[in-house]
């Protein structure tokens, strides 16, 4: 046993060292970057794969707060049709439960295809995308015809009113561009209008002064409805407001709806 024991000792003491040399050393990095490389992108795969965040985008999306993604203007073709979207805001509401905050989200969204019908939308969920996808759906399914002079401008002047909102709209003549602030312009750019002065008197709050809008366009008529209700001519009208005959019937050929 004495002497296999020194044999081994021996045997150990003459192996020489490897020296590691610099070349050696720079592969060997290499490899570990290599591979630390490959386990962050199995990592990254498999969060993508899996999880809530990667599904539905992530908790990312829902920090903001108010008026995140406001005034976004997306155009979509929804069965053959150009449709106009925009964002007119977002609320965030906040739940204190035993966990901790639960977070919210109100979206607002205004839907038109430019070219004379527009709806608006509310939809709530616990994630922004959600929300907004909600109120588009919801205002696609509630959009209303307006009736529009000359495809510009509205045919006379109308008062909404809804809760604490009260607006005032009234017809323009070309070039006078959409005088109108915050969600009421974004009502009258899906609808198509170029010309229209407006007045808001009363609350701010966004979702009052879109219902109170719609509520005065709804109230909006043509003189070919007008005639067509009555059974009479769109020039016969025309001429009882003060207008010449041959220009009563020129400006009658000209209206459209």
């Amino acid at each position: 046993m004495m002497a296999d024991e020194k044999q081994t000792e021996e045997k150990t003491a003459e192996t020489p060292q490897v020296t590691e040399t610099p070349e050696v050393a720079a592969a060997q990095a290499e490899a570990n970057l290599e591979n630390a490389g490959e386990k962050a992108e199995a990592q990254v795969n498999r969060g993508n794969r899996g999880g809530r965040g990667g599904g539905r985008g992530g908790r990312d999306n829902r920090g903001g707060g108010r008026g995140r993604g406001r005034g976004r203007d997306n155009r979509r073709e929804d069965e053959g049709e150009e449709l106009i979207e925009k964002l007119v805001h977002i609320n965030r509401v906040s739940k204190t439960v035993k966990g901790g905050k639960r977070f919210g989200f109100a979206a607002l969204v205004v839907v038109g295809d430019g070219k004379g019908r527009a709806g608006f939308g509310h939809g709530k969920a616990r994630e922004v995308p959600e929300a907004i996808n909600k109120a588009t759906a919801a205002a696609k399914k509630a959009m209303v015809r307006v009736p529009l002079k000359d495809g510009r401008t509205l045919h006379h002047d109308g008062k909404g009113h809804f809760g604490a909102g009260k607006v005032v709209v009234r017809s323009a003549p070309p070039g006078t561009g959409i005088i109108a602030g915050g969600p009421m312009r974004a009502v009258f750019e899906s609808l198509g209008v170029a010309d229209v002065v407006t007045k808001s008197n009363g609350t701010a709050n966004p979702f009052n002064m879109i219902r109170a809008t719609f509520e005065a366009l709804k109230d909006q008529t043509s003189p070919r409805s007008v005639a067509q209700r009555r059974g009479k001519k769109v020039a016969d009208l025309l001429g009882r407001g003060g207008m010449e005959k041959a220009e009563a019937e020129a400006t009658a050929d000209a209206v459209t709806e």
